[in-house]
């Protein structure tokens, strides 16, 4: 019989992207410090926390399967996160008009029984068409996207600032690489077509 999950996070959007399995899953808080260390990598950076939120449960949940994930954004070789304000978010807007912008997530599958710990990184590539002052403004007004990397939300309204997009999975841009985590699943015997 297979562990039971806990997502190691308390993300709307991580939640929506695991519901999608029909797995059973419990969310918690994970307790992670995110501040970047000195020359560490995007994708250092996020793989490090992912594991850390993972970690960060497993006293707490000790015979589980513990999902941990992270996401950053890089424009023009600058870590970009959360805006939480519009001001900020007009701004990251803007720089990314006509650019292309590099998300990393950060995924880490936690056998908290075995303390076995599968970790990755996958990338995305958003290609932004080139916006105009009011375009952003009038994006921001409708969805308030302050809590998202990049300021954008890409499942809603936020695919009309795009040329093109660039990765292995859709549903990274979002906040988890689902394929890569089903395929961790199936390591741990978790399977949702066969379950």
């Amino acid at each position: 019989m297979s562990l039971p999950l806990v997502l190691a996070s308390t993300s709307p959007y991580r939640r929506a992207l695991l519901e999608k399995t029909g797995l059973t899953f419990t969310a918690a808080a994970p307790a992670a410090d995110e501040t970047p260390c000195p020359g560490e990598t995007a994708e250092a950076l996020v793989q490090r926390l992912a594991a850390a939120k993972a970690r960060s449960l497993a006293e707490a949940y000790p015979h589980h399967l513990i999902i941990g994930s992270d996401q950053v954004c890089v424009l023009d070789g600058t870590l970009t996160g959360k805006p939480h304000t519009l001001e900020n978010a007009f701004a990251q807007l803007r720089q990314a008009s006509g650019q292309c912008v590099t998300f990393y997530t950060g995924l880490a599958l936690l056998n908290s029984e075995t303390g076995a710990v599968q970790c990755c990184c996958e990338p995305f590539e958003v290609h932004f068409r080139a916006l105009t002052d009011d375009e952003i403004h009038g994006y921001l007004a409708r969805e308030q996207p302050l809590d998202c990397a990049g300021s954008f939300k890409s499942e809603a309204l936020g695919i009309s600032l795009f040329d093109r997009l660039s990765g292995r999975d859709p549903n990274t841009l979002v906040g988890m690489p689902l394929i890569t985590l089903l395929a961790m699943l199936r390591a741990e015997g978790v399977n949702p077509l066969l379950a």
